[in-house]
């Protein structure tokens, strides 16, 4: 049902959305909300005072709390874990009940965020150009934001292919990609993740350019490979994710033999940046 998986920002505060197709809306993640609203930083408390709230509001019969939805977000470890969510509609009601100086301010957020991805869905174009902005902002060159940009459309024909071929959404998902990403890299994603001393942040986002092309084309051979197979399902899958990961592998040690350089950096994107200095990109 969902495909649209993104964390947006209000004030410096992370707050995870999804996107609904079918339903052409956000669902945010309450307790984020909660988070801002109470201006309490300490997750568990922001979580005791939502379930308090939610207690006193069903007691109330408030309908709002019962037009929340249990959708699954990925959490700070990484995993992905049932969390209470609700829509722009809902998340409005719900902020009337909490008295917070940053209700009206999160209220204006909400419509703006809102209105951004309903203007995208109508014109997509407006999606890709506020990434390469972002990307921009943050000091990328666009070298390394053309690379990023196409191994995102290679990633998003493959997804394509799992989602009408049987494959469930994020658990399966993020099996066969660390299947494809072992193989090229010799590494899990955890562990290029732990090399590079990176949490909760997109890995994609801190490789380098050298290791965006070869993600890319890992990628692209799983695709291909599962296409002419007609793979479906997720142990299907297991075996073009394996054949597309290698032929990447190949090349890479292949280069690295010529060259006497390795692809895999431990580098990450704050590492490109020491004292306002951009530094060369690996």
């Amino acid at each position: 049902m969902i495909n649209n998986k993104q964390i947006t920002i209000f004030e410096g505060q992370k707050i995870r959305r999804l996107w609904d197709d079918k339903k052409e809306k956000w669902y945010f993640s309450i307790i984020d909300i909660m988070t801002v609203l109470t201006e309490q930083p300490d997750f568990k408390k922001a979580q005791s005072y939502w379930t308090t709230l939610k207690s006193r509001l069903k007691q109330e019969g408030n309908e709002s709390v019962t037009k929340c939805d249990k959708l699954k977000l990925q959490s700070a470890d990484g995993k992905y874990y049932l969390t209470d969510t609700a829509d722009v509609e809902i998340i409005l009601r719900l902020i009337q009940s909490v008295p917070s100086p940053k209700a009206e301010p999160i209220k204006l957020w909400l419509a703006r965020v809102g209105y951004e991805r309903i203007q995208e869905t109508v014109d997509p174009e407006k999606s890709i150009n506020r990434g390469r902005m972002n990307w921009q902002r943050m000091g990328r060159s666009q070298k390394w934001i053309q690379q990023r940009m196409m191994g995102q459309e290679i990633r998003n024909k493959l997804t394509d292919y799992w989602k009408n071929n049987e494959v469930k959404e994020q658990d399966e998902y993020a099996i066969l990609t660390n299947i494809i990403h072992q193989e090229w890299s010799d590494l899990s994603v955890k562990e290029h993740k732990k090399l590079k001393k990176l949490k909760t942040e997109n890995l994609r986002d801190h490789m380098s350019d050298a290791e965006l092309v070869f993600t890319a084309l890992a990628e692209l051979s799983t695709r291909q490979i599962a296409e002419t197979m007609k793979t479906k399902g997720l142990e299907e899958n297991k075996i073009p994710a394996v054949k597309g990961g290698r032929i990447a592998k190949n090349a890479r040690l292949e280069l690295e033999q010529k060259t006497g350089k390795k692809i895999i950096s431990k580098e990450n994107f704050l590492q490109f940046h020491k004292n306002g200095k951009k530094l060369i990109e690996k």
